[in-house]
């Protein structure tokens, strides 16, 4: 969809009369709408195969925060002029399209910029307070299964064949050997509606606020998953753009930042703890599969698409290198 027509479904829509420009996504229609004095927006025109179930789940996500921790620094979903939360256009190409208007959170997002220990330290507080904030939501849509739940990992499996031979399709061959390990143990771990997507293109940040972190976007992956599952997310993402691996470094020098300040405010098992690194080590592994196989198919939008899976390679073949026992110690030594 071009700016134009988007523009004109958000003034019909919503009386909101501004200019669109598109952003950046995986598989939607979404744009920054400027409002002028009315302010900035984002509308999303969903995809035709998205299920209105799971879009509503989303929205109801939206609007149980802002009830429940309206201090969070989480969208606020905006009802068109009838009232209606996803209203429905049937767009130039004769698609039937649900749209979404949410407010637009300013700042940078991290993958732009850089975080010091005591930001990422603030990064997990609210990680954790997020959770606390979604502990007693449900919504029917909230157990889909989501390819980018690493619950889910072993089921990739037949996606192997996209990525690269020799080194990296061997260091995910192990990712996906040594998550089957655990798979039992995470099983049988807590779980409860999480963020599931807590990584630095979803952070928006302000170097100049005391809160550093002012933006918590993008709801289209939460999922009912184990609540480990969400902390390895968002340290995996914590790891270093740039890695050499000659040097030996703790890839978790940086993600231990963010689970000290989670700590503050959200417990977490001795399993848990033990758990986390093979679930850092199987979103790397889920991201490389989908993110290759993708490309692949849609080599059009592969830049997007692959934007983080280069510096992923190196971080696997850090895994690959150490044992199951030192893997298991990361965050509990």
């Amino acid at each position: 969809m071009g700016a134009a027509e988007a523009e004109e479904i958000a003034e019909r829509l919503y009386g909101a009369r501004g200019s669109a420009t598109r952003f950046e996504t995986e598989k939607d229609d979404t744009f920054l709408l400027n409002c002028a004095a009315r302010g900035k927006f984002v509308l999303k025109i969903a995809h035709p195969s998205e299920r209105m179930e799971e879009l509503d789940f989303q929205v109801a996500l939206l609007r149980h925060l802002e009830q429940r921790a309206p201090d969070l620094p989480v969208p606020r979903a905006v009802r068109d002029a009838d009232g209606v939360d996803l209203p429905s256009v049937t767009t130039r190409a004769g698609e039937r399209r649900v749209v979404r208007l949410i407010t637009f959170l300013p700042g940078t997002p991290l993958d732009r910029t850089s975080a010091t220990a005591p930001q990422r330290e603030r990064i997990g507080e609210i990680l954790a307070k997020l959770r606390h904030s979604m502990a007693d939501f449900s919504h029917p849509a909230d157990g889909r299964a989501l390819a980018w739940d690493v619950t889910h990992l072993l089921d990739l499996a037949d996606l192997l064949s996209f990525i690269p031979r020799g080194g990296k399709r061997a260091w995910t061959v192990r990712a996906l050997e040594r998550f089957a390990e655990v798979k039992p143990s995470l099983d049988l771990c807590r779980r409860q509606v999480l963020h599931n997507d807590f990584n630095t293109s979803n952070l928006v940040v302000n170097h100049a606020s005391p809160q550093f972190l002012t933006g918590v976007i993008d709801f289209g992956d939460a999922v009912r998953t184990a609540v480990a599952v969400d902390v390895s997310t968002a340290l995996m993402n914590q790891m270093p753009k740039t890695f050499d691996h000659g040097n030996r470094r703790d890839l978790f020098d940086e993600p231990r930042d963010v689970l000290r300040g989670y700590l503050r405010h959200a417990e977490l098992t001795d399993e848990e703890l033990r758990l986390i690194p093979f679930l850092s080590m199987g979103r790397l592994a889920v991201r490389a599969l989908l993110t290759c196989w993708r490309a692949e198919i849609f080599p059009e939008n592969s830049r997007y698409i692959l934007r983080h899976t280069e510096a992923g390679w190196a971080h696997l073949e850090w895994f690959h290198s150490i044992s199951t026992a030192q893997i298991s110690d990361l965050l509990t030594r």
